[in-house]
């Protein structure tokens, strides 16, 4: 699984400070920092991982990690930016509002896409929600997560038949459900294999009808393939 998590914000001490721990230099070190990190807030939580652990999976002394974040919560609020743009890259394609369900799975094929690639970091959001949820309020943080606005506007669009509304919900859920399976469960599916998977699956919740045409049309194509050879 392909994991970038250097979407960060540079401070001047950041540019400026030695980095420690070999010859990848200081953006290399900060990337290693937030790796380490990501894998701690993950298997055992926010609250329960210290600045200690994450210098000792490094190999490092506490001050060193200090030279590039000031606190453990600035290296979750680095971790939870990357999300942010990650959600700005998936509804930079679809046209808001969304008033259909068609215009729903355009949302949902990208976050299948970016789920995939950036599984950890998914991971990372659902099982660290409060304190996420705590730092965004504690710092009033401008930026709002996107992709959570835009399902709930959405949702709560009342100009969308209920019915479609509710496939949107459950279509949705599914996706975001699959989260911590994936690295588990389906280790074995190849990424392109299982997105596909997963779209079919969408699709069958939310635009059941049009899935139903495409998967005749399939079947169609096939037919004629296999009567013409």
């Amino acid at each position: 699984m392909t994991r970038d998590v250097s979407h960060t914000v540079t401070s001047e001490r950041d540019r400026e400070s030695p980095a420690e721990g070999g010859p990848t230099g200081q953006a290399g070190t900060r990337q290693r920092i937030l790796d380490i990190a990501l894998d701690l807030f993950i298997a055992q939580g926010y609250d329960a991982t210290s600045i200690r652990q994450i210098a000792d999976g490094l190999g490092f002394s506490k001050a060193s990690i200090y030279y590039h974040f000031a606190s453990k919560q600035d290296i979750l609020m680095a971790l939870h930016f990357r999300l942010h743009e990650i959600g700005r890259d998936a509804l930079g394609t679809i046209e808001l509002p969304a008033t259909s369900p068609e215009a729903w799975m355009a949302l949902l094929d990208q976050l299948i896409n970016q789920i995939l690639e950036y599984h950890d970091l998914f991971v990372l959001q659902e099982r660290n929600r409060t304190a996420i949820a705590h730092l965004h309020k504690e710092r009033h943080v401008s930026e709002h997560d996107l992709v959570e606005e835009w399902v709930h506007s959405a949702l709560s669009n009342q100009e969308i038949a209920l019915r479609d509304r509710v496939r949107m919900a459950c279509g949705f859920k599914a996706v975001m459900g699959l989260l911590d399976l994936v690295g588990d469960v389906f280790s074995e599916v190849p990424s392109e294999a299982l997105a596909a998977l997963l779209r079919e699956a969408a699709n069958d919740l939310v635009t059941p009808r049009l899935a139903k045409s495409h998967r005749v049309r399939k079947s169609t194509l096939a037919k004629r393939s296999a009567q013409a050879g």
